[in-house]
């Protein structure tokens, strides 16, 4: 990157003296319409020659310096700024490139495991204890399948907005994705309370709200002490819907909260829950910003510090038929 920095400065410094040569000798060119070359230059003559212009030469002139340096200083803002997004357009399709074959490879491994776990079903007893796991694995296997779609979906869309889905319930979405994260939380001693309303509702694929709530409390989770508390809430905003999601942690520091968005971002002093040194936000926070703002919405970190985080999704609301 350092090195990419490097040489796009060098070709706006070399193309700026372009710029600033070519009005001199716009400038040159001028002078010596109205003023032969030898009377300044010849041998013998004064070093103070008066050139005789009128005002509407002097107007003429400075139009026609100003539009040729507009000209060329657009000319050559296209050509760096060509030159300096050329290597990310690339970065950017090979990205969407391995989404796409990472989701085409998924999809088979993750519909033999669908079948098996039918036929495991299947096979037990009404009673049998085991018979609730396996109702709750064919779940997370769908919900799997359905973000495996959802990603294959986003790289083939280049970033286009796609057409709305038909209305979902955010109740449902989000208490099983709390559900989902609850076992994780288990095991490092968080509670993970839940304030929802069933009356809201949204147009953006459950898929893609279950993985962003998921990621949100992945986060959450990461930074949050045993013994504390994720809070996640839902409420209106006008033609949207805030989804919050809150731990205790010691909060975001080490790093601007607008660049714990950005793809691998890195803190020097974030610490979380078993108080090791958290370095990297990795592409979780980043994928959760791509996918609300393929669907018309935004993420943002409302408020951090040593008392905790909160980092809130606005998505578009939809009404419930």
């Amino acid at each position: 990157m350092t090195r990419v920095s490097r040489a796009v400065g060098l070709q706006i410094t070399v193309l700026s003296s372009v710029l600033v040569l070519a009005v001199l000798v716009a400038a040159f060119a001028f002078v010596f319409a109205h003023i032969a070359p030898s009377r300044l230059f010849g041998p013998g003559r004064s070093h103070e020659t008066t050139i005789d212009v009128g005002g509407v030469d002097i107007l003429v002139a400075g139009i026609v310096i100003g539009v040729i340096a507009v000209i060329l200083a657009g000319t050559i803002s296209w050509f760096a700024t060509r030159r300096a997004v050329r290597p990310l357009g690339e970065a950017l399709r090979i990205q969407r490139a391995f989404v796409a074959d990472a989701s085409h490879e998924l999809r088979t491994p993750l519909a033999v495991l669908d079948a098996r776990l039918q036929l495991v079903q299947r096979g037990l007893a009404p009673n049998d204890p085991s018979r609730e796991t396996v109702v709750e694995l064919r779940r997370d296997t769908k919900t799997l399948v359905e973000i495996v779609n959802d990603l294959l979906a986003s790289a083939e869309l280049g970033g286009t907005r796609p057409e709305p889905t038909d209305t979902v319930a955010l109740d449902p979405v989000i208490a099983h994705a709390v559900d989902a994260m609850q076992v994780i939380a288990t095991e490092r001693a968080v509670e993970i309370t839940c304030e929802t309303s069933p009356a809201l509702a949204t147009r953006m694929p459950a898929a893609s709200v279950h993985r962003c709530i998921v990621a949100l409390l992945d986060n959450a989770l990461g930074f949050s002490p045993p013994g504390s508390t994720i809070h996640v809430s839902v409420s209106e905003a006008r033609s949207y819907v805030r989804l919050s999601v809150r731990d205790h942690g010691p909060g975001i520091t080490g790093i601007e909260t607008s660049r714990i968005f950005d793809r691998f971002a890195h803190s020097v002093d974030a610490v979380d829950g078993v108080g090791k040194t958290r370095t990297s936000f990795g592409i979780g926070l980043a994928l959760v910003r791509d996918t609300v703002e393929r669907f018309g919405g935004r993420v943002a970190v409302d408020h951090t510090s040593a008392a905790g985080t909160e980092i809130s999704l606005l998505i578009p609301r939809a009404q419930l038929a």
